[in-house]
């Protein structure tokens, strides 16, 4: 129960604190809600740019606590981006956060709202809610309209009716915004007053304010104003007024001219306060009776000239031009005289005037516009009419006086009188010129024309001067003065002006101070001192005046005129007292001019002390002065000296009576005291005496003067001889007068000349004053003349004197009468009445007296016109009829002539042309009396209206049947002036902008006329009516841009769609300008304009069509009404397309690279242009340059701009050159393309010059390419096509090495490079181009280079120099050192040659010593057929020495003839013997080789001539042969030859490794052929040669078993004919043809032992010359080296019989062995160098011998090589090394090849030999082996000469054949003991054996060659040939053993 109970309790305990806890939970479930309804968001508005803090939300009512002790929500905000709100959340308010900002709601700030979420977390459940509150920013009318441009422009022409909108420019986004929202970014516009410009708010506004268009309010004037500035303000619409902005902005109204006013002339003087000019006058004259020809065009003054007053009509294209033309004028036949050009106002005469009829012309002249404006302009031109210049000018005075002040300033004019007050006047006349106008004479002074000249124009002139003159230096000047008026000339007359004095010289004291001594008894009065002072100034200017100024102390006076000082009245001087006297010298100008000087006088008195008269210096004295010595001039000081100090009185006692020289009593001073004149005294003694005032103190002294003369005297004419002269008329010569003048002068001043002042031409005087005619005088020309005679003396400076001399011209009767006009056409109208008279001709004999007569000439005429004889009036006998006349032109020509009734001169003819005209009989008809036109209201000047049309009945062609229109301006005025109708096409157009009513008809008086006489015309009337607007269609837009059309375009394709609209009116368009070329068409009633033509971008790019939409009802009317309003211009841009592919600017393009150029350096650059635009034209370039070696592309291009550059290094290629071709595509490589070629040349320093400029290097670079350009025009004149290429621009280079620099001078490095060698021409060559040319590069390159600049040199490159520096400094060492080295050489080769020679003798003769002394064991029998054997010769005598008798070749032959003899002797039994054979002389095996092969063959070739075989092979190690190439394998079976081509060398440094590479095996194919070579005697020393043993056993044996198989397989082939290898004759014992056979294999055995030593080879002949030989090739594989070859001289030799010596090569039908010889020497001096030939086979020539029964024999192949003599017989042998094989001197890559010999049993292919037979074996067994031969390369003979060539080779055989019973000859007839010396040499085989033991020979391998030439020789044997291989043994051995 308990426990129950307590269940129960718990059970209500946990009900109630659940309850509790439920309840509790339930008070905190709306905590975070929002404690108001309505929507979730709160939604509040604050203005932009409130300030900071500004409350967003008071409240948000969230419900729940925030703050205090126990908070049950907690807020934040999220999303509040930028945080500008502010959360309180215990207050739940949202505040602004602006701090450092702006809430700004316009741009760019842009924020119009702000959204943040407030969170709200209730803490007691857990739960978040968010409340979003959404902040809405309103907007303010903060900103202010901002306009787009700061300013406007707009242009309106001043024509533009009102109402007219000129501007639109604030259309679209172009005005003015507002970034505000609402009304305050709406923009009104308005125009404000402008203070500066007050009219423009008066003459433009703007009725719709929401547009902004402005509209023009008034008509403008451009003339009034041009610019207008226009402020126009903007403002938003904010609803508070006070609160709008607003802003302004200037809109600059441009005034376009109209054409509203006519032209004017120039120069125009404006009336004061008006536009209106002052009437002009023009003003010419021309000469009377002057031919058109000689006067057109007239000169005006000013030149007529007259423009538009509308100035600035733009486009220019529509400014009017000016038509000229001469309304009116009197006389009123000034249309026979003058024409003006329409267009230039130039005035012609056309036929010459006679002022006897017109003086002057008085013409009025228009200027009209030639768009028919009605306001011309008008002009007077006054031509005066001069008389013909017939008369000559002349002076109104005879002479003329003037004076000039000297002291006149530059430009003063010459007076008339003395005292200066009037100026001189000159007055020239013309009687040809009015007495009262200017003549216009040129007046010229024949003397002093730097000092004086004469004004230019007036009736009076006047002289002024030009430079300063002075009277002291000359006082007068007399020069004539002559008039000229172009024509005639006056006759001088003469001026003579004299110079007046100026006080402008001052009194000068010839002393500063003067030292004076008075004596104390000298008295008052008495002379201290004269004191003279000298003014050269004439009158009182030279007049001196004298005073003491001071220190006088009243104890001296002087004389104011003389300037004597004396002692004053009353004075008693005191001895010792001093005084100084200041004296002043003045002059009596006035007082303002007056002029002075001082000096001073020391007196110093002194004791009395007079004892002695003065005395002169002299007794006597001369002079000599000129009688023109002015007055007062200073003669002679006569001053003499008294010894006390006396004063002296000085006079002329005798010899003056005249007193013509004035003597100063007190200073001795002589002065002229009048005027000399020498023609009346010329000479005067004076005595004068000085006096000290004591009885005996006088002394006296002769003053001798004489005077000279001076040309002061002017030749006088006689007056009493006549003066007025006559002279008949056409006399030569003839006496006209005589004339004589004196001149009292003396000497050559006193000789009269005379001379003609005028007329030289025409008259002539003699020394005597005789006056003749120079040529035949007409008087007709000139009746009168006044000749002026000049006199002149023969002075230095001549006087001369003029006389006139009248001359009248008798008459005669030598003159015709002419008539004024040669010509006469006269027009005369049909239908005249007879006796009317139409022409008056006129005729005048110049001839005095003269009574002229008219009549007619021509019979055919006198009964149609009558000539009376006195008036020459022509009249009609009868009317004429102009249809009766055939000709188009009825005209009649006759002549008429004049002559004189008393005269005996024929007569004067002229010729007289009637022309009848053709009289106007009908007027033009107009087709309609009325025509009828409509008009727009506004039409612009020049529209179309209607056509009128008249018609004349005249026949056509006629001028009277020429109809032509215009406006009767007198019947219909007001229309004239607006409206016209063009002259031609009687088109009626508008004259003016319309601007008329509406609805007005207007009638237009149009008039036809015709150009007939007289003029008539019909006239009819044209109505035109105004149509009113709304009946003219109007476009939609002024102006159409339709999208782009493509170039391409086909045609009918659509361009765009114009529209129009009218009032109930169908609508027509149509293109009416625009479309000359028919390129667009248009629809007529949809407005479609369509493309009709094709188009070409490149041609046109745009179009502008002018299209025009008329209604139905005026154009089926044919009255269209062109207005602003219905036309409309329609932009047509035309759309690139890629249609032309790129050009090249050139087709081939030259550059140049230098061999140390750099990678990627530029070459050249390369362009392309493209007609085509845009990408079309952007080019992209690539090259195609063909492959280069190593894969190197050479040259790359640079893709977008075509410089080319380098893509390689170019070291040592220079003359090397590129050619490829260069791409340039489109579209940046993806279009159109082109190709140029390009040439690239290699070059160095060496092709280039340095063009040296004083120019900086920047100038030069700026002009690189204009100066290029002039550089290749000068190379191309000498290589067409050349190119100049610039290497470098910098510094000049100079100094030593070219290391100092000159940045104010350039130098240019070029070269050129020459197209057709592809290479740079040579650079002396270029030298020669530019520097022959170089003044004339220099004047092309001065444009370039500026004043001063230019070509200073042309140079080698510092690098050539430097190098040519070092090359000359080299070569001067290197030559001295070269002459040293060649005179050590001449003095040591002398001995060299002697040690030489005595070494090479005495190695011979040890050697043979040693062989010969050897013991030889006896023979053992080895052949199946032994021979008898020949006894031991016995021991030589003593002291003979057997080498020194029969030297190397005599032994070398011995040797063969003691081998043949051993014919019970093998080789295998002897080879120990064999040894022996090998140090023997190669020269003289060689020879004896030579000489035994060849024999009689060579009888006709040198001495020296050889036969090589030559070797060609393509080895591993030498691919390339020299001179040819072979290009067949081992199959090949023809020769396959080739030349090269490039050059043969040396390689001997190569030589050791050459031998040691081709010991191994050789698999290749190798050729051989032979030529005989001519060799000269000149041996050449070679190192020794290393000799090599050879195992004989281990060759024998396998020789024996080659033998064995050939016998098997060839049992039948015994011998064979062959030019190399003959077979053995029957005849020869086995013994020798063994002995042959030994010697020769120790021959090639020890040839072949030196050949592989591994020394360089030479042939013992230096130089070798070819000769043609037929050749027989061989190939030849090797597949191992032998160790000896043996090969003879073009023969084979058997060692026993029937064993013929064949090559390596099977034996075919018909063909046998060959055995070859090669041979070859260093030097590569060749003959002849052809193709080696193609063989073929020859044919045999002889059938072969019978086969003898032994076995076949071993091939054999002996070749010489120059063996050394080896030393002593050694103890041990050599070990044997591999074959060693010289390579060839004369190539680089080939080998030499050895020559194989081959059995012919051996059976392909070749196997190894088999193991060596047993030296018992029978028969002589002998091993083939191969010796490298040394090839080399020479020419070969053609195969066809291979038959001829054999037949020769069969006597070259015959010591294989030499009978040995024969008797000896040449060496061998000396030998006594033969069988002794045989002996002596088998000894030696016997002692070899024993010293040198068989070494063992490697197995043979033998190849077959594919292809064998059959040969075949004779093998007859004769004496003769033993005879000559023995004389040319003992020639060859005896020069090659004893030369070098």
């Amino acid at each position: 129960m308990l426990q129950q109970f307590s269940l129960w309790k718990w059970l209500a305990s946990g009900i109630i604190l659940g309850s509790f806890f439920f309840i509790c939970s339930g008070q905190h479930d709306d905590d975070c809600k929002l404690a108001r309804g309505g929507p979730p968001a709160t939604i509040v508005a604050i203005d932009e740019e409130s300030r900071n803090g500004t409350i967003l939300v008071d409240n948000m009512l969230i419900k729940g606590t925030a703050g205090g002790p126990d908070p049950t929500i907690e807020l934040s905000l999220k999303d509040n981006v930028d945080y500008w709100v502010l959360l309180d959340p215990v207050k739940q308010m949202l505040f602004l956060n602006s701090t450092g900002r702006v809430l700004d709601r316009d741009p760019p700030v842009n924020i119009h709202s702000i959204v943040v979420q407030v969170q709200c977390i209730n803490k007691k459940v857990g739960t978040v809610i968010y409340h979003e509150v959404r902040i809405v920013v309103r907007d303010r009318n903060d900103n202010s309209p901002t306009f787009k441009h700061e300013s406007y422009y707009a242009t309106v022409n001043e024509l533009t009716p009102v109402g007219t909108t000129i501007f639109t420019g604030f259309s679209g986004d172009n005005g003015a915004t507002d970034i505000d929202d609402g009304p305050n970014g709406q923009i009104e516009y308005v125009i404000q007053y402008n203070p500066d410009d007050p009219t423009s708010n008066d003459t433009f506004e703007i009725p719709l304010m929401l547009t902004g268009n402005v509209v023009l309010r008034k008509r403008l004037n451009y003339e009034d104003k041009t610019r207008y500035f226009v402020i126009i303000q903007a403002n938003d619409r904010a609803q508070n007024l006070n609160e709008r902005r607003t802003t302004t902005t200037t809109l600059t109204v441009d005034i376009l001219d109209g054409d509203d006013l006519g032209p004017m002339f120039l120069p125009c003087v404006l009336v004061p306060n008006t536009r209106d000019c002052r009437p002009l006058t023009y003003k010419a004259a021309i000469p009377e009776l002057r031919t058109p020809e000689e006067l057109n065009p007239i000169i005006v003054t000013p030149p007529i000239q007259a423009i538009d007053q509308d100035r600035n009509i733009q486009p220019p294209s529509d400014r009017p031009g000016i038509l000229y033309s001469i309304l009116v004028g009197t006389p009123e036949d000034y249309p026979r005289f003058f024409h003006m050009h329409p267009r230039t106002a130039e005035l012609s005469l056309l036929e010459p005037v006679n002022r006897d009829f017109h003086q002057k012309f008085d013409l009025v002249i228009k200027a009209e516009q030639d768009n028919g404006h009605p306001l011309p302009a008008f002009a007077s031109l006054h031509i005066e009419i001069l008389d013909e210049n017939n008369q000559s000018p002349y002076f109104t005075m005879p002479s003329y006086q003037g004076y000039i002040l000297e002291s006149a300033p530059v430009g003063a004019t010459i007076s008339d009188s003395v005292n200066l007050t009037s100026p001189l006047r000159i007055v020239a006349l013309d009687k040809d010129i009015e007495d009262t106008k200017d003549p216009e004479l040129h007046l010229f002074l024949n003397d002093y024309t730097s000092v004086f000249t004469v004004t230019p124009t007036g009736i009076t002139r006047f002289l002024t001067l030009l430079q300063p003159v002075d009277r002291e230096e000359q006082d007068t000047y007399t020069f004539s003065i002559t008039a000229f008026d172009g024509v005639q000339e006056s006759r001088p007359v003469t001026v003579n002006i004299r110079v007046m004095d100026a006080n402008d010289n001052t009194p000068t004291f010839p002393e500063i101070s003067y030292n004076v001594y008075v004596y104390t008894d000298m008295s008052p009065g008495d002379s201290v001192i004269q004191l003279t002072a000298v003014d050269a100034d004439e009158g009182s200017n030279g007049e001196i005046t004298y005073e003491i100024l001071v220190g006088a102390q009243g104890d001296f006076i002087i004389n104011k005129e003389t300037g004597l000082i004396t002692i004053a009245p009353g004075v008693e001087l005191i001895v010792g007292r001093t005084y100084a006297l200041t004296v002043q010298a003045a002059d009596n100008a006035p007082p303002a001019e007056r002029r002075h000087s001082i000096c001073t006088v020391y007196i110093e008195v002194l004791p009395p002390n007079n004892q002695s008269p003065p005395r002169f210096p002299q007794l006597m004295y001369s002079l000599e002065i000129s009688e023109a010595m002015r007055i007062g001039a200073v003669l002679l000081n006569l001053q003499a000296t008294d010894r006390e100090g006396d004063p002296i009185t000085y006079a002329i006692e005798n010899g003056d009576p005249q007193r013509v020289f004035n003597l100063s009593e007190t200073t001795g001073i002589l002065t002229l005291g009048k005027a000399l004149d020498r023609e009346s005294t010329d000479r005067y003694i004076l005595i004068v005496t000085a006096s000290d005032g004591r009885p005996d103190g006088t002394s006296t002294a002769t003053v001798n003067v004489v005077v000279t003369d001076v040309n002061d005297n002017d030749p006088v004419f006689d007056p009493y001889l006549p003066r007025n002269l006559s002279v008949v008329e056409e006399e030569a010569n003839a006496f006209v007068g005589q004339v004589r003048a004196t001149d009292p002068d003396a000497g050559i001043n006193g000789q009269v000349y005379y001379s003609l002042g005028n007329f030289n031409h025409l008259f002539h005087i003699t020394s005597n004053g005789s006056i003749y005619t120079t040529v035949k005088l007409d008087r007709e020309v000139r009746d009168y003349y006044e000749l002026l005679v000049v006199a002149t003396d023969g002075a230095v400076h001549p006087r001369h004197s003029t006389l006139t001399l009248a001359i009248k011209v008798l008459d005669i009767d030598d003159n015709s009468p002419v008539f004024t006009n040669s010509t006469y056409t006269v027009v005369v109208e049909e239908n005249l009445p007879a006796g009317t008279s139409f022409l008056q001709i006129e005729a005048k004999d110049v001839d005095l007296g003269a009574n002229v007569s008219y009549r007619i000439r021509s019979p055919e005429v006198k009964h149609l016109f009558a000539l009376h004889p006195f008036t020459g009036v022509l009249s009609l006998l009868r009317s004429l009829d102009y249809e009766s006349f055939p000709d188009q032109e009825a005209s009649i020509t006759f002549l008429v002539e004049a002559f004189d009734i008393y005269g005996t001169m024929p007569p004067g003819i002229a010729t007289v042309t009637v022309i009848v005209k053709d009289m106007n009989d009908y007027p033009p008809v107009f087709s309609k009396r009325v025509y009828k036109g409509i008009v727009a209201p506004d039409a612009e000047k020049g529209t179309p209206i209607t056509n009128v049309y008249a018609e004349d009945a005249d026949p056509p062609g006629l001028p009277a049947s020429r109809v032509r229109y215009r406006v009767d301006d007198v019947q219909s005025p007001y229309p004239a002036s607006i409206f016209d109708v063009e002259e031609d096409s009687g088109r009626v157009i508008t004259r003016v902008n319309l601007n008329e009513e509406p609805t007005t008809i207007f009638k237009l008086v149009v008039i036809a006329f015709d150009d007939g006489e007289p003029v008539m015309s019909g006239s009819a009337t044209v109505k035109i009516l105004v149509l009113h607007p709304g009946e003219i269609p109007r476009f939609t837009q002024e102006e159409y841009r339709p999208p782009p059309v493509s170039e391409l375009a086909s045609r009918g394709t659509m361009v765009g769609v114009i529209s129009a609209a009218a009032v109930n009116q169908s609508i027509v368009y149509s293109i009416v300008s625009g479309n000359e070329e028919d390129k667009f068409g248009i629809n007529n009633i949809t407005g479609v304009i369509y493309v009709n033509g094709p188009l070409d971008y490149e041609t046109r790019t745009s179009y502008v069509l002018r299209v025009q939409a008329d209604s139905l009802e005026v154009v089926l009317a044919n009255l269209r009404v062109p207005s602003k309003s219905n036309t409309a211009k329609v932009y047509i841009e035309i759309q690139d397309e890629n249609d032309h592919p790129p050009v090249f600017q050139k087709k081939f393009y030259i550059g140049g690279v230098s061999e140390d150029a750099r990678m990627f350096s530029s070459v050249l650059r390369v362009k392309a242009t493209d007609k085509d635009t845009g990408n079309y034209s952007a080019m992209a370039y690539r090259l195609i340059i063909p492959p280069i070696k190593e894969g190197k592309e050479g040259f790359v291009v640079e893709t977008y701009t075509g410089i080319i550059k380098t893509a390689m290094l170019f070291h040592n290629m220079r003359r090397s050159y590129f050619m490829f071709q260069v791409i340039a595509t489109d579209n940046y490589g993806k279009g159109l393309s082109g190709k140029a070629d390009v040439l690239v040349s290699v070059v160095n320093q060496l092709d280039m010059q340095v063009i040296v400029s004083n120019v900086p290097p920047t100038l030069v670079e700026k002009k690189i390419e204009e100066l290029t350009e002039i550089l290749d025009r000068y190379v191309q004149e000498q290589i067409p096509g050349a190119k100049v290429v610039v290497e470098s621009i910098g510094a000049r280079r100079h100094g030593d090495a070219f290391s100092l620099e000159d940045y104010t001078k350039s130098d240019l490095t070029v070269y050129a490079i020459d197209p057709q060698t592809n290479r740079a021409i040579d650079r002396k060559e270029l030298f020669k181009f530019l520097d022959g040319k170089l003044l004339d590069i220099n004047k092309d390159f001065q444009p370039h280079y500026g004043e001063g600049g230019r070509i200073l040199e042309i140079r080698t490159p510092e690098a050539v120099t430097s190098i040519k520096k070092r090359g000359e400094s080299l070569g001067y060492t290197e030559g001295a050192l070269l002459a040293l080295a060649f005179i050590i050489i001449l003095c040591c080769i002398p001995a060299i040659l002697v040690v030489l020679v005595s070494y090479r003798q005495r190695q011979a003769e040890c050697t043979k010593t040693a062989r010969l002394q050897s013991a030889m064991p006896p023979p053992k029998p080895a052949a199946p057929a032994p021979g008898p054997v020949a006894a031991p010769p016995p021991p030589p005598p003593p002291g003979a020495h057997l080498y020194e008798e029969l030297g190397d070749s005599t032994i070398l032959f011995l040797l063969y003839h003691f081998q043949q003899s051993r014919g019970n002797k093998s080789v295998s039994e002897d080879k120990k013997h064999q040894h022996a054979m090998m140090p023997f002389s190669s020269n003289t095996i060689d020879a004896h080789k030579q000489a035994y092969v060849e024999g009689s063959l060579k009888n006709n070739q040198p001495k020296s001539a050889r036969k090589f075989t030559l070797i060609s092979d393509e080895d591993a190690l030498s691919t390339h042969n020299t001179l040819f190439k072979e290009n067949i394998d081992q199959r090949s079976m023809h020769s396959d030859f080739t030349v090269r081509t490039d050059s043969v060398g040396s390689i001997s440094s190569r030589t050791q490794a050459k031998n040691k590479s081709l010991r191994g095996p050789r698999e290749k194919i190798q050729r051989i052929w032979n030529q005989t070579i001519c060799l000269p005697r000149r041996p050449m020393w070679e190192l020794p040669n290393r000799p090599e043993t050879i195992d004989l056993d281990q060759w024998q044996s396998n020789r024996q078993r080659t033998e064995n198989k050939s016998t098997e397989t060839y049992p039948n082939k015994r011998g064979s004919s062959n030019p190399l290898l003959t077979a053995e004759d029957t005849s020869l014992t086995e013994k020798e043809k063994l002995r042959q056979g030994e010697s020769l294999i120790v021959e090639g055995t020890e040839q072949s032992k030196s050949l592989s030593s591994g020394s360089s080879f030479s042939s013992p002949w230096s130089h070798s010359t070819f000769s043609t030989l037929p050749t027989v090739s061989r190939t030849v594989e090797l597949n191992s080296e032998p160790n000896v070859i043996i090969s003879p001289a073009d023969c084979s030799l058997e060692l026993s019989p029937s064993m013929p010596c064949i090559l390596n090569a099977p034996l075919f039908r018909g063909e046998t062995p060959t055995c070859m010889l090669t041979i070859e020497t260093r030097k590569n001096i060749f003959e002849n160098l052809p193709h080696p030939p193609e063989l073929s086979p020859p044919p045999p020539l002889l059938p072969p011998p019978p086969p003898p029964p032994p076995p076949p024999p071993s091939p054999l192949i002996l070749t010489p090589f120059a063996l050394p003599c080896p030393p002593s017989a050694p103890s041990t042998p050599p070990p044997l090394p591999p074959l060693s094989i010289p390579p060839s001197p004369f190539s680089t890559s080939s080998p030499p090849l050895p020559l194989l010999l081959s059995h012919p049993s051996l059976p392909p292919p070749p196997s190894p030999f088999p193991s060596p037979l047993p030296p018992s074996t029978s028969g002589v067994s002998t091993k083939c082996v191969r010796i490298p031969a040394i090839k080399r390369t020479v020419n070969v003979t053609p195969a066809k000469k291979t038959k001829s060539s054999v037949g020769q080779l069969s006597t070259s055989t015959t010591v294989c054949n030499a009978d040995p019973q024969r008797e000896p000859k040449g060496i061998l007839k000396h030998v006594k003991n033969l069988a002794e010396l045989e002996k002596s040499v088998a000894n030696m085989y016997s002692q070899i054996e024993k010293n040198y033991p068989p070494t063992h020979i490697p197995k043979l391998e033998i190849s077959y060659p594919p292809e064998i030439t059959n040969m075949e020789i004779t093998s007859g044997q004769n004496q003769e040939n033993l005879h000559n291989i023995v004389e040319e043994f003992e020639k060859q051995s005896h020069s090659q053993s004893t030369s070098l």
